[in-house]
């Protein structure tokens, strides 16, 4: 796995090609490893991802917003008029960082 922190947020990318597998791992170190951290998940690389991959992510996108976390997917496969509105997913990395200062803004604000 790839990890690149950053001052606000950590992203993690993955090092395999399995978009599956690397959901089902982000579920099992996530809660060890970065559960007080805002993650933006690196998934680029995967140009030809499904909905239903995107939707393995789900569960863990929403323990990460329970616990007052963003959780950010990066990805441009998937239409975004597919995606429902539990799970937040941007095109670029950029976008990522602006969702996060835009959800720490509103957690300081109290929403």
């Amino acid at each position: 796995m790839q990890v690149d922190k950053k001052e606000k947020f950590t992203i993690l990318g993955d090092d395999e090609d399995n978009v599956k597998q690397f959901a089902s791992f982000l579920e099992y170190i996530v809660p060890k490893a970065y559960k007080d951290q805002n993650l933006v998940i690196d998934l680029l690389k995967y140009e030809k991802m499904t909905l239903d991959e995107l939707l393995s992510f789900l569960v863990l996108s929403n323990k990460q917003r329970a616990a007052k976390n963003s959780f950010v997917l990066v990805n441009k496969a998937v239409a975004i008029e597919r995606i429902p509105e539990e799970i937040m997913v941007v095109p670029t990395l950029e976008e990522a960082k602006d969702v996060i200062d835009l959800e720490e803004i509103q957690r300081d604000l109290g929403f």
